[in-house]
């Protein structure tokens, strides 16, 4: 089964910025939606931004022009580009690919924002 790994997720103080990678272990068909979500303590979980399998991109309201989404073809890696980052960023990242067959979950990343 095809596992979601992801990284670079650390602590930055605002302003800066973090590019995040959601590693699959195996190569995956009939993508639907390719998505990163977040959750911060105490909050519910939201979607931060998504990548569907033909290339339409969404972005939650608090992240446009800051977060892009993107994906490496060759790799099966997909990123989050984050830039001018803010403390209310601070959450866990998960990524989230959902094909026909399945969804696949990622362990989460942790983005720390400092003031």
């Amino acid at each position: 089964q095809v596992q979601l790994v992801e990284s670079g997720g650390g602590l930055v103080q605002a302003g800066g910025s973090l590019r995040l990678s959601c590693a699959a272990s195996g190569s995956l068909f009939n993508i639907e939606t390719m998505d990163w979500y977040r959750q911060a303590p105490g909050k519910q979980r939201e979607l931060v931004a998504s990548l569907t399998g033909g290339g339409m991109t969404y972005y939650a309201d608090s992240v446009k022009g800051r977060f892009s989404i993107s994906r490496d073809w060759a790799k099966d890696t997909l990123y989050l580009h984050m830039k001018s980052l803010k403390p209310e960023d601070t959450a866990t990242y998960t990524c989230n690919i959902v094909t026909k067959a399945f969804n696949y979950w990622g362990q989460g990343t942790q983005v720390t924002v400092s003031s």
